[in-house]
């Protein structure tokens, strides 16, 4: 009797249990059911759901499967609670950001389609963090609709990242001005770290051995921060690219008909306004032509750590009509003017994946509210594009907006913004291809580029890098392109920078009559060096070495200042260099640089390949490294030398070999036609997860530049499945 009565007892309650569970739970359920994830061999999430909602449910919670803690600090980070993960020196990243109140206000004001799309982010998170109890956040237990707007354009904060953080906190602790010496020394340490920056290039069909246009996408960020993913709905989404963990569209990508790739632009969209401030009547007042006008002031309360405890500080807020003031010069506030349109800018962002043609996307533009990037396209149906930023205000040139203007000048004010048809934008050029590697747009089509004086100079820094020169000299002339030509020619090895740098040292030993008996051997190799990169290459060693070492050793030229030598371009730091330094500065350069090789490696002689190397230890978002753990080679070299495949490091954890942190992470080619065709390639794998076959399953084909065919149609996918399952129901296939 007891047996039969213990398996009736066990549904009773099971009964209980199902029909106490909480609504929410019950709607995510619901929701989970209706969205299928195929991950592929290569461990690529396909997301499939009836709805564009349902869509990015599963996009979210998938990206939760791979790297949790990367979308956690990601919203930590936006959302202003980064002090209370890393403690009080983080306090000043956080003021900038909008408050709760805000965001919430930005969410409740959009429309329904992208308040549905807001809801089923939360929702994907939340529910993956119900399904697994195991993980443990750092801070975010629970994630709320009105984050995403916080995460709205581009990278993770768009332009408001620029704002300095240290002459934030100079304003607000001490009431001065970032001291100059420490802002040129924070620029003489910036310019030695690997640069910034992506690839974007087009191709027109008449160039193409299948007569379609084909688009590179090749994003350089620091590793890992963007993950790979396709997600696709019944309501016309199916867009298969990178997403910055936490964001639910594809930012860098393409769908049948279209394709996109953004670069991060130099275009002027941020400017400083010098206030005039005074009190009337123990109120703030700022002058704006021959009226006062109060300084809007609120007061925020951040939480940060300190030891095991957490504490508060309140901080006041000030704003003119320009924007928030962030620091101060010369003694007078200035405000910070920016584009700050959260739901618009996420309406364009997730706009822009669903659109079928350049009708649609050029039409997407006009929302104007894309403000970091610059952006290069192709399409089904031939057409190749390129739009030098988007959000651009409308100034008076007659002010010099590169510094900061008098704000208590209305003629310094924005007067709107440009229209799409007066930006920077090149469309279909008869020489068949365009590019863009952050480099200046006026040579983005060769003698069909824009021209410089058709447009004011806040439109563009026009400053051309190694990397755009590059690019030029591989595409004048070309025909034939298929995926496989456009993948050789974005891994050319081709360095021109050295082309410029190693002839000047060369001629400088020479001319001093150097004689050095070890000296001597390490210029003949790169007298007969082609300046192309490789694992094998001791050229290149030898080379990287010497350009760094300029970066600590090089002197101004005389009459020259800090300033002005640090604010030479690449190319013309390069140049300098290159031809006009002191011949014995080049050759002193030089021996500094074999003594280090030899402190580190035991002598000068060593390829590339054992100095420059892959290395992912564990998911850490910065990752450590470690010169008696395993690695591997890697040929690839600095953009600031010019390389398309760029790869280098901006910290080292004071090993001698030199492991890469940013560069080529995501990359893809892709062939637009009757149906789309793809490869991609990772840094590393899709998981953070060491344990995952998927860690770091695409390291070696990473080294050697063999990418994996995209699966982009269900059928392809199907063919490819390792795991079919509903969000919560993981299991093998």
């Amino acid at each position: 009797m007891k047996n039969f009565f213990l398996p009736v007892l066990m549904l009773l309650i099971w009964g209980c249990g199902e029909s106490q569970k909480a609504p929410e739970i019950i709607r995510w359920e619901e929701q989970a059911a209706r969205v299928t994830i195929i991950r592929d061999d290569f461990g690529v999430p396909h997301i499939y759901g009836k709805t564009d909602a349902d869509a990015v449910f599963g996009m979210l919670y998938a990206q939760c499967e791979d790297d949790f803690n990367r979308v956690e600090q990601n919203y930590i980070w936006a959302i202003g609670r980064l002090a209370e993960v890393e403690g009080e020196e983080a306090l000043y990243s956080d003021l900038m950001f909008m408050t709760r109140e805000e965001a919430v206000a930005a969410y409740q004001s959009s429309p329904p389609w992208l308040k549905k799309l807001c809801d089923a982010f939360a929702d994907g998170i939340n529910y993956y963090l119900y399904t697994h109890p195991e993980v443990t956040p750092k801070l975010l237990t629970r994630f709320e609709p009105w984050m995403p707007m916080y995460f709205s354009e581009g990278s993770i904060g768009g332009d408001i990242e620029r704002i300095s953080t240290r002459r934030l906190k100079a304003y607000y602790e001490e009431g001065i001005d970032f001291p100059e010496a420490e802002e040129l020394e924070l620029k003489r340490k910036e310019a030695k770290l690997e640069p910034q920056g992506s690839n974007g290039i087009a191709i027109a069909g008449s160039l193409t051995e299948s007569g379609n246009a084909l688009l590179l996408i090749n994003p350089h960020t620091s590793f890992y921060f963007r993950g790979e993913i396709h997600v696709v709905s019944e309501e016309g989404l199916n867009a298969y690219g990178a997403v910055t963990w936490g964001q639910f569209f594809i930012y860098q990508g393409f769908n049948e008909k279209t394709g996109w790739m953004h670069t991060s632009t130099y275009t002027d969209v941020m400017d400083e306004f010098v206030e005039t401030v005074s009190g009337v009547d123990g109120v703030p007042m700022y002058r704006y032509g021959e009226e006062l006008r109060p300084v809007r002031t609120s007061e925020v309360a951040l939480s940060y750590k300190s030891g095991n405890s957490s504490k508060q500080r309140t901080f006041p807020m000030y704003h003119t009509h320009h924007g928030p003031i962030t620091h101060q010069l010369r003694g007078k506030p200035v405000a910070s003017a920016m584009m700050w349109d959260p739901p618009r800018a996420l309406e364009q962002s997730f706009i822009r994946t669903k659109q079928d043609s350049y009708a649609g996307f050029r039409k997407m533009m006009d929302i104007r509210t894309n403000s970091s990037n610059n952006t290069v396209y192709a399409d089904a149906d031939g057409n190749i594009a390129y739009f030098h930023g988007n959000f651009i205000p409308r100034r008076d040139p007659a002010y010099n907006y590169r510094e900061p203007v008098d704000g208590s000048d209305p003629a310094t004010d924005w007067q709107g913004l440009h229209t799409v048809e007066e930006n920077i934008l090149v469309l279909n050029p008869p020489n068949g291809w365009i590019q863009n590697c952050n480099s200046t747009p006026y040579t983005s089509a060769l003698e069909y580029s824009p021209k410089r004086g058709e447009f004011p100079y806040y439109m563009s820094a026009d400053e051309e890098n190694f990397r755009g020169i590059h690019a030029i000299e591989l595409l004048k002339g070309r025909a034939g392109y298929t995926l496989d030509s456009l993948i050789k020619l974005a891994y050319d090895p081709l360095l021109p920078a050295f082309r410029v740098l190693i002839p000047g040292l060369v001629e400088a030993y020479g001319s001093i009559g150097g004689n050095d008996p070890e000296l001597g051997p390490a210029i003949e190799t790169l007298r007969s060096w082609d300046y192309r990169t490789s694992e094998e290459s001791v050229a290149m060693t030898l080379a990287h070495f010497y350009g760094t070492h300029y970066d600590t050793y090089g002197t101004p030229p005389a009459g020259m200042t800090e300033q002005q030598y640090r604010a030479l371009s690449g190319l013309e730091f390069t140049e300098y260099l290159g031809t006009q330094s002191p011949e014995s500065e080049r050759v002193e350069v030089f021996k500094k640089a074999l003594e280090t090789l030899k402190a580190d490696f035991g002598s000068w002689d060593v390829p590339w390949g054992e100095v420059n190397r892959y290395q992912r230890i564990n998911g850490d978002i910065r990752q450590s490294f470690d010169d008696s753990k395993p690695s591997i080679p890697i040929g690839l070299a600095s953009g600031r030398w010019g390389a398309l495949a760029a790869y280098g490091a901006r910290y080292h954890n004071n090993t001698s070999r030199i492991y890469g942190t940013r560069g080529n992470s995501f990359v893809a080619v892709v062939e637009f036609g009757d149906r789309v065709k793809a490869k991609s390639l990772l840094a590393g794998g899709q998981s953070g997860h060491p344990e995952s076959p998927h860690f770091d399953d695409q390291a070696e084909r990473y080294r050697t530049a063999t990418f994996k065919e995209v699966p982009y149609y269900k059928e392809d996918v199907m063919d490819r499945a390792e795991e079919t399952y509903h969000p919560g129901k993981r299991r093998k296939k």
